[in-house]
């Protein structure tokens, strides 16, 4: 499973740096996964009669993709983000397991940040203005994750994001990334450990205020 190639070809395609790469599973093996990339960029909306140059900016949408390649180990899951968070410099890659929401004593929160780990946004107003969709099952799967739940990981890139700017890791090349193979292996999925941040960045330097 190659989510680093996919990664880099929506950033080669939108031209646009990324703010965050999320991966949302249901855990039963071979289900369909969801991957979402945030993106920070701003597209004019043009309006009749009104100059391109003073029309309105809007924030670009999120971009969902189904994933169907096949996988029986949410390990598998933790080295194929694991690998794209490495090789994207980012500081660390957050593995969050949730419970399903269709439970007695869920609450509010609890069904909406299901919505949103499956990126539906209705609540906020217009679908597309958040996210433009490739993701014929999403509905199933997010449904699915109310019933048994659902395991999510994310991390923030450097390279071609951004963060570029502000990263102070000495782990990073001169673009942002790291050419390396990752070197953090994963952590055994289980009902002890839900909550898991991989840190993969390091600072050997003082910084000094």
């Amino acid at each position: 499973m190659d989510i680093l190639q996919v990664v880099n070809a929506q950033m080669n395609a939108l031209g646009m740096p990324l703010y965050a790469v999320t991966l949302t599973a249901v855990p039963r093996a071979d289900t369909p996964l969801l991957l979402m990339l945030h993106w920070h960029g701003f597209r004019r909306e043009e309006v009749e009669g009104l100059p391109s140059r003073f029309a309105p900016l809007y924030a670009v949408p999120g971009s969902a993709l189904q994933l169907n390649e096949r996988w029986n180990r949410m390990e598998m899951l933790d080295e194929a983000m694991l690998e794209a968070g490495w090789k994207l410099g980012a500081w660390d890659v957050v593995r969050d397991a949730r419970r399903g929401c269709n439970w007695i004593g869920a609450s509010e929160q609890e069904a909406l940040e299901c919505r949103q780990a499956f990126g539906d946004y209705s609540p906020l107003g217009d679908q597309e203005d958040h996210l433009l969709v490739e993701a014929p099952d999403r509905l199933e799967m997010m449904h699915l994750a109310a019933a048994v739940g659902y395991v999510r990981w994310m991390f923030r890139p450097v390279k071609d994001s951004i963060w570029r700017q502000t990263a102070e890791d000495d782990t990073l090349d001169e673009v942002g990334g790291r050419n390396t193979p990752c070197p953090v292996n994963p952590i055994t999925y289980t009902s002890k450990n839900l909550h898991v941040a991989y840190r993969l960045g390091r600072v050997e330097r003082i910084i000094l205020p």
